[in-house]
């Protein structure tokens, strides 16, 4: 466990990849291969479920500190996060000039998956004398495994980079080996990276190949024969696979997703077996005909994530389809190395012959010159798209973000001016910053929130922002501070839905801060009138979409 939270603090102290992709090639050199199994299953979202509440452990510390819930709360809500702020009230007399064990990270994660059962006396008993076992900085890591609240940066690609270093197989063949159904607590790390472990499971699907942003002039990809330009939905990208007559739908994210959508329940039968198809998952209207498609707003889609159990009412008011855009493996071959162009023409056959309503082929755009593209793009967001996605048609089906082959080149944001009236401190590095902000709008002499933002300014401007919060907070509600509504942004957001949990009544997809507006005061701000406008426009254009191939 002391390796462990060294690792952890290694990563959590840098930003540089290599420093990253080191630190954990020296731990696996080092680790067991139990440890290392729990470190692979941790880093890629394979945490056990939260056996510990955080009720739980603030009593606990409040116990072992002898503090009080008042002092407790103002050291949480100065320090923003529930394991470092037990991590630094648990008295060092607890660990000082005394022997302690230094037991395997495995040790407690096994713990932890067995502790869930137990009552709060043996829990906290569990808690406490873990605890004096360790130091602040294990408490912490020991902590953040207990609240799942594990974010550290390393991405899927630096682990599969950081595992090739120390067994000699490449990296694409570790990203497939460790997607699909494995449990950390009963896999072993010599069967995780066998070839046996890939074959026998039939659910196993195959890491994504993901696209960078467009970053220069789109006619310096060369020539525009060589490049197959297909409009770029915003969905849930997923894939479809049917191996030994069972059905798998896995979300990018590597969730198993095939009981939360009923309609695909068909192409258990209509498909043939050995085959993955890559597309996206996404509500489409039921009024089209089987040859054409209207997307629905992701907010439809975000009804049904999550669900257990699917109303009739929501299959109704958010019916999912399936838009295909590449075929990965067919009769149980692997065909990634094909090229585009062969693996969609496979893939139209495919989709042809199952002549159901709610799966269809991506739309290939017809272009002739890149200047013809650009202003077809302008008309992204009539087509209920939120871009173009640009594929070389000889490329092969890479594993990953790769550059060169695959680029998204998505539309311009949609833009409002608001003024920022709540702020709160963030997580992490940022834990003693004011850094997620609240929004609103102008609705006469009222000001109505409307968006949550917490990401596009620099370390400076935070830093700014910060100060003023600080200068100018007028109440306080917990860890919420109210501001003086004086600082103007420019917020960019990909969608806007109606929405009755909002006061202001619409949700916004992806809200982030594009620019802050010292040019601008509170009367220059847009109104509520203003958003509910961008939503009438935007859900008209939804109405009106027909999307032909």
């Amino acid at each position: 466990m002391k390796r462990f939270a060294i690792l952890i603090m290694q990563l959590a102290t840098t930003t540089k990849t290599t420093a990253k992709l080191e630190a954990i090639v020296a731990y696996f050199f080092e680790a067991n291969n139990k440890d290392k199994i729990w470190v692979i299953a941790l880093f890629t979202g394979r945490r056990p479920k939260r056996s510990v509440s955080s009720a739980l452990l603030r009593l606990a510390c409040m116990e072992a500190a002898n503090i009080t819930p008042w002092l407790y709360e103002e050291c949480y809500h100065t320090v923003g996060d529930t394991a470092e702020t037990i991590s630094l009230l648990i008295p060092k007399s607890n660990i000082d000039n005394k022997e302690v064990m230094d037991y395997s990270l495995t040790h407690y994660m096994d713990l932890l998956n067995t502790i869930g059962k137990e009552d709060d006396d043996v829990k906290t008993k569990f808690v406490t004398e873990a605890w004096a076992q360790m130091n602040s900085s294990e408490i912490f890591v020991f902590n953040k495994l207990m609240t799942g609240g594990f974010r550290i940066g390393v991405s899927q690609k630096l682990m599969v980079n950081a595992i090739a270093k120390t067994i000699a197989v490449s990296p694409s063949i570790i990203a497939h080996r460790l997607m699909g159904k494995w449990n950390p607590a009963t896999i072993s790390f010599d069967e995780l990276m066998s070839t046996e472990h890939s074959a026998t499971d039939d659910s196993k699907p195959y890491p994504f190949y993901l696209a960078y942003a467009l970053e220069n002039e789109v006619s310096e990809l060369g020539n525009e024969n060589d490049w197959q330009a297909e409009w770029k939905w915003d969905g849930i990208r997923g894939q479809i696979i049917k191996r030994n007559d069972e059905l798998f739908v896995w979300s990018r994210g590597e969730e198993l997703m095939t009981d939360k959508f009923p309609e695909y329940k068909i192409l258990q039968t209509l498909l043939p077996n050995g085959i993955a198809i890559d597309g996206e998952i996404i509500c489409l209207s039921t009024t089209t005909e089987s040859e054409t498609f209207a997307p629905l707003p992701f907010a439809n889609l975000q009804t049904r994530i999550g669900r257990k159990n699917i109303t009739a009412k929501q299959l109704k008011e958010a019916p999912v389809g399936f838009v295909a855009y590449d075929l990965l493996e067919i009769n149980g071959e692997d065909i990634r190395m094909f090229s585009t162009a062969e693996r969609r023409e496979r893939l139209a056959t495919i989709v042809d012959a199952l002549n159901v309503s709610f799966v269809h082929l991506s739309p290939i755009i017809t272009f002739t010159k890149w200047n013809e593209l650009i202003e077809i793009r302008k008309k992204s967001r009539d087509k209920g798209s939120e871009g173009i996605m640009l594929k070389r048609k000889n490329a092969e089906y890479k594993d990953g973000r790769k550059r060169g082959d695959w680029w998204k080149w998505k539309i311009d944001p949609l833009t409002i001016d608001a003024v920022m009236i709540y702020a709160q401190k963030g997580s992490g590095r940022r834990s003693n910053l004011y850094t997620d902000y609240t929004f609103a709008v102008r609705n006469g002499d009222k000001l109505v929130s409307f968006a949550k933002a917490y990401s596009g300014l620099t370390d400076k401007e935070i830093a700014q922002v910060d100060n003023f919060v600080k200068r100018n907070a007028i109440e306080k509600f917990g860890p919420v501070r109210t501001v003086k509504p004086e600082l103007v942004f420019e917020l960019a957001f990909e969608g806007i839905a109606e929405s009755k949990r909002h006061k202001s009544g619409v949700a916004l997809r992806f809200p982030r801060m594009l620019r802050w507006r010292k040019d601008k005061k509170l009367e220059d701000i847009n109104t509520l009138d203003d958003l509910k406008m961008m939503l009438k426009i935007f859900n008209e254009q939804y109405q009106q979409n027909k999307v032909g191939e």
